[in-house]
């Protein structure tokens, strides 16, 4: 028997024992889902982390809970898990430390999963939750128990980590995500499949800024003359900025608020933009920034001023030719990736490394942003679970 005939006949058992535990997995789900685990509710999160991490250390993982300090208004972040279990095969002879990353809070206030209970309605099941992410932390661990019940020990190790806040883009635990990233080979993120089973090989990454426009107020019918409308000129900008789509392929510019002014007879005085940018490279996104800061430099009226602030930047996961290679490895093999990447860590090679930072091979399987994708092969093997991010942005 070849080797991908081997490969494939192993792959098959593995989704068998999958398709057995499904009625297992629904009645864990419904669990899940039936716990409100909001970003901003740290006790039902925490609720949600107790259950993962009696799981996880059923399935021999040690299990590290981390607890983040109150953020500046008070608020409380839910913990973050940390699971660990070592494999057989040492990194120095080609064994891999595999990611695993998912998130159990939802966008859903306290209250909705006894409003909207779980329910499976033929192939679906419904919920808060269901999909994000609570489906995609009990497939990463379902599938950690598949592989150790078959005695799978060929890594050097494999990480799981659960993460509290996701949903408002990970403030707390992006140190942590990163940190534990950083040492990994292969990363799989755990947040809900694309529909049709495509893979993701790149994200738009999002940046967010605030324009604030600084006029001179005047009486509108008495002395126009003596002000500066702010209003006026936010609205030139808006044409500008929006005018700025279509320079860049795979680049959107959207001006998607605009306040100004109090009174209908004074000159406005004070107006404010609301703009968000994405763009499939840092490089557009640097040359966006540039172009708004630019047009923020020469406002149209006289005697009014534009201050730039950039509020928030979730960098794009660039279609990279190392993840390109991976990809064109995996369709000659007949297989389809099983891992991928938690959101934005860059491909760096791929070829093993024994370097303290190994490479980190990136792939998604779905993505709540824009994202491209590519068809799996023909017959190949559905991956089981999508990515997951430090920074959320649907």
């Amino acid at each position: 028997m070849s080797v991908p005939t081997r490969r494939q006949d192993r792959l098959g058992h593995f989704l068998d024992l999958a398709r057995t535990r499904r009625p297992a997995y629904l009645r864990d789900l419904e669990q899940l889902v039936s716990i409100d685990s909001g970003s901003y509710s740290a006790e039902g999160v925490d609720k949600v982390a107790d259950w993962v991490e009696r799981r996880l250390r059923l399935i021999g993982f040690d299990v590290e809970r981390v607890r983040f300090p109150p953020a500046a208004d008070g608020h409380r972040t839910g913990d973050a898990l940390v699971g660990r279990r070592r494999g057989g095969l040492p990194e120095a002879e080609g064994g891999r430390r595999i990611l695993l990353a998912g998130h159990m809070d939802t966008v859903f206030e306290d209250g909705t999963a006894a409003a909207r209970p779980f329910r499976v309605d033929g192939s679906t099941a419904y919920g808060p939750g269901v999909s994000d992410d609570k489906g995609g932390l009990l497939a990463g661990l379902t599938a950690l128990e598949i592989l150790g019940e078959c005695g799978m020990d060929a890594y050097a190790e494999l990480v799981f980590l659960a993460t509290p806040d996701e949903e408002i883009g990970s403030p707390a635990s992006r140190p942590l995500i990163e940190s534990t990233a950083r040492t990994a080979h292969y990363g799989l993120g755990l947040e809900c499949a694309r529909e049709n089973g495509d893979l993701v090989i790149a994200r738009k990454g999002v940046a967010d800024f605030r324009l604030t426009v600084t006029g001179r107020a005047a009486h509108a019918g008495i002395e126009p003359e003596r002000g500066a409308n702010a209003a006026l000129a936010a609205a030139h900008l808006t044409v500008a900025l929006q005018a700025l789509n279509g320079h860049w392929d795979d680049v959107t510019v959207n001006v998607g608020v605009v306040r100004a002014g109090t009174r209908a007879n004074i000159v406005c005085p004070h107006a404010e933009l609301r703009i968000e940018v994405r763009a499939a490279t840092t490089a557009d996104i640097q040359r966006v920034t540039s172009a708004i800061r630019e047009a923020a430099d020469h406002p149209s009226v006289p005697g009014v001023t534009v201050e730039v602030e950039q509020l928030d930047l979730c960098p794009p996961m660039e279609d990279t030719p190392p993840r390109d290679a991976c990809s064109t490895t995996r369709a000659a093999r007949h297989t389809r990736p099983a891992w991928s990447s938690a959101r934005r860590r860059p491909a760096e090679s791929e070829t093993p490394t024994s370097s303290p930072e190994p490479a980190f091979r990136s792939w998604t399987v779905s993505a709540p942003w824009e994202a491209r994708t590519t068809r799996p092969r023909s017959g190949s093997t559905p991956p089981a679970f999508p990515s997951a991010s430090p920074c959320s942005r649907t």
